[in-house]
């Protein structure tokens, strides 16, 4: 009862209570909104965009800091928001499935989205990409390879009856690691210094691109499918996929590098405020949309925009005065990234969960996906390193397993979803788990190490 009462006194009592009473009358105005017809199509649209906005960032920041205050990352708590409010479609409540439905609230998901790879591709330094060692290098690409195949073996054996483009998509989401998750614990440990965190930072980040690199090759592919109508594929036009997304991720690093450089040069003799902000975003979106018109990803070319940014471009702007990009920016990913993940948890479909072969699937994906990242610790070279400590680092699947989750459910071949509400469902099953489970296995692994 103590407890219970201080909660009620506690500020996140209070803003919960003012969450829920913002969703529900945002919710009722949005009903009425839709059941009235609002003001004409353009205005009914943008009135319920404005008030799904409203409902995804309560939610989003109410999901965040419960988590966040259970040590786990907030990420989770607006997935777990999204599930929620995509859960009470089964009471039939009509604002719901509006929300779920709009297209405006989708755009707004993939520019948070966006945004949040060019951050991951700024937080990435290019020079220590390439000095990477060898044994990240080989941790990187055995953490890529393992986990791709066991996951095409675990959706191949309980859904053959899915087409072979589902078990491949599934084996990809699996690929990559969520740098971000487990560079948190390294540094909330103090543990950064170590030479099995460097080989794990220096593997999630090369993991991170060979597994966009998958994405691209496999969403070019999937798309292609979906043009010709036939679940064949021609391995010519494959090779010309992969060489396509490779030769973009180069134009994009050496020529995105010149343009952003010459930009800024003719940028510090404006005298407007917001200007390198007006650049970095402009650089993002440039290659983001040139990555979608060549039917790769958009992600990939943000997380390559934001690859070539160097925080020394940016010292005339500091000199006089403007803060760094990487907190200019942070206000608007705040804002608008979550939106990514409340939509996901959104599309959830609790109601599969009554079906034993979609627990089952959950759990053979994630077994998968813990599996195959503890292969890939075979490939450190030095000895002395834990390994295991190497292999529980990768596991985390985080927002990358869901941006990978998010691409396929919007990809279709013949009309349907490359990723159905089951598999979409295990598949969030399975980003949940990984991503909750690693802080503490690292915790206690590097705490028997010190003992």
């Amino acid at each position: 009862m103590p407890l219970l009462f201080e909660f009620h006194r506690s500020s996140l009592f209070r803003f919960l209570v003012v969450a829920l009473a913002g969703l529900l009358l945002t919710g009722a105005c949005l009903a009425a909104e839709t059941a009235g017809g609002g003001h004409g199509d353009h205005g009914t649209v943008v009135v319920e965009f404005l008030l799904g906005l409203v409902v995804v960032i309560l939610a989003a920041k109410a999901g965040g800091e419960i988590f966040e205050r259970l040590n786990q990352p907030a990420v989770l708590g607006e997935l777990a928001m999204g599930i929620l409010i995509g859960s009470f479609s089964l009471f039939q409540l009509p604002y719901v499935d509006a929300l779920k439905s709009s297209d405006a609230l989708a755009i707004a998901a993939e520019i948070g989205v966006i945004i949040l790879l060019f951050e991951v591709g700024l937080e990435s330094n290019l020079h220590e990409l390439l000095e990477v060692g060898l044994s990240a290098l080989l941790v990187a690409v055995l953490g890529v390879i393992a986990p791709m195949f066991l996951g095409y073996g675990a959706s191949f054996l309980l859904a053959p009856e899915l087409p072979w483009y589902v078990h491949v998509f599934v084996g990809a989401t699996l690929s990559a690691t969520s740098v971000g998750i487990t560079a948190r614990v390294l540094k909330d440990l103090r543990k950064m210094d170590t030479k099995e965190s460097r080989i794990i930072l220096g593997a999630a980040v090369v993991d991170d691109v060979l597994g966009l690199i998958i994405l691209a090759v496999v969403s070019g592919v999937i798309a292609s499918l979906a043009r010709t109508g036939t679940a064949t594929v021609d391995l010519g036009a494959a090779g010309v996929i992969v060489a396509k997304a490779v030769a973009f991720l180069g134009a994009a690093i050496l020529l995105g590098r010149l343009l952003h450089g010459r930009a800024l040069v003719l940028a510090t003799k404006f005298r407007v405020p917001g200007v390198p902000l007006a650049i970095a975003m402009a650089h993002c979106f440039l290659w983001a949309g040139l990555a979608g018109l060549l039917g790769l990803a958009p992600i990939v070319g943000a997380f390559a925009a934001g690859l070539v940014l160097e925080e020394k471009d940016y010292e005339p702007f500091i000199e006089r005065g403007e803060e760094p990009i990487e907190k200019l920016i942070k206000p608007i990913s705040s804002l608008i990234v979550p939106v990514f993940f409340v939509v996901m948890g959104m599309k959830v479909d609790v109601s599969v969960f009554a079906s034993g072969k979609v627990l089952l699937l959950a759990a053979a994906i994630t077994a998968a996906a813990i599996i195959g990242k503890q292969i890939c610790s075979l490939g450190v070279l030095e000895k002395g390193l834990n390994r295991l400590v190497i292999g529980v680092g990768m596991i985390p699947r985080g927002e990358v397993g869901l941006i990978f989750t998010g691409i396929g459910a919007s990809l279709a071949v013949g009309g349907i979803p490359v990723l159905g509400a089951e598999l979409v469902s295990a598949m969030v099953v399975m980003v949940m788990v990984t991503t909750v489970v690693t802080p503490p296995l690292l915790k206690l692994l590097f705490s028997k190490q010190a003992a």
